[in-house]
Order: structure tokens, then C-alpha cells, then sequence
């Protein structure tokens, strides 16, 4: 490869990234005013997505829609925070994504849930979420699995 094809590929991969995290911005910012039409348009049609509660939602149109009535009764005036981990292509139009985030009404002492999101380049060009899985990290689990059998800690802790 050349040193130009490299630089070029490197700068596609810096802006796809600069895309991947405004994707999520821009989810976090639908859910930040409670616009379920706004959030399900950050998804692709064929989407899953896992709930922290363990629901699962299929397409954006009903990822939007179930959001909407959340954001008009439980989870009215929340704010959700989000922190990108992890941001690893699997290819050129396919990338995983890994975050710390919380929901919350003022601002939480620390992110404790983790998500993991697939996402894709489109047709259109713009990347959007193909699946979300989403779940509360147990600190105190860890630790006492850590201290009583050390070869379970990740290398990454």
C-alpha cells in the first residue's frame, strides 16, 4: 500500500469515526428532548435493539414509537449520557462501538451501564444504529469474582 493510500484511508477512517460519534450524539440528544420519532430515525428499518429491561424492539419505526410513550410517562425529563469506549471497524461499512452511559435526571456520579452497538454505513452514506444491546454493570459482582478467581479479570479493567 502506499504511503498515500494509507494516508487516505486513515483520514476516511477519522471521519467515519467523527460520523459514528455524531450518531450517537444525535441519539442522545433525541432522547434528551423526549423525540421518540428522532431516536427511532437514528436506527436502521431492520434494527434490534435490547433493552436494559430485556425488551426487545425490532426496526426504528418501533424502536421510535415504544421510546415515545417511555418518554411521555417513565422516562419523562431523563437525559441520557453516553462515553464511547471502544470504536473498532470490522470493515468498511460496519463498525462495533462499545459505551459507558447512564439515564438519569441529574447528572450520575459515574456511567453504569454498558452498551454495545453495531452500526452501518447505509445506502444513503449515513451510519446508523443496527443493534444496541444494553446492560447494568455490577461492580460488586466483579470485584468478588475478581478477588476469588484473579484469571476472570479482562485486560482492559
Amino acid at each position: 500500500m502506499s504511503a498515500l493510500n494509507s494516508t487516505s484511508n486513515t483520514d476516511a477512517r477519522e471521519t467515519d469515526a467523527a460520523e459514528i460519534r455524531a450518531l450517537l450524539e444525535r441519539s442522545a440528544a433525541a432522547w434528551n428532548h423526549g423525540d421518540g420519532t428522532a431516536y427511532g430515525e437514528q436506527f436502521t428499518a431492520d434494527a434490534t435493539d435490547v433493552t436494559y429491561a430485556g425488551t426487545v424492539y425490532h426496526g426504528g419505526p418501533e424502536i421510535g414509537r415504544a421510546h415515545q410513550a417511555l418518554f411521555d410517562s417513565f422516562l419523562k425529563g431523563t437525559r441520557l449520557t453516553t462515553d464511547i469506549v471502544e470504536l473498532r471497524f470490522l470493515g468498511p461499512d460496519t463498525a462495533l462501538v462499545l459505551a459507558r452511559g447512564e439515564v438519569h435526571k441529574s447528572r450520575p456520579k459515574r456511567l453504569g451501564k454498558l452498551a454495545t452497538y453495531t452500526v452501518v454505513r447505509e445506502a444513503d452514506g449515513r451510519w446508523r444504529i443496527a443493534a444496541v444491546q444494553k446492560t447494568q454493570r455490577k461492580r460488586l459482582l466483579e470485584a468478588i469474582s475478581f478477588r476469588f478467581q484473579p484469571a476472570t479479570r479482562p485486560a482492559a479493567c
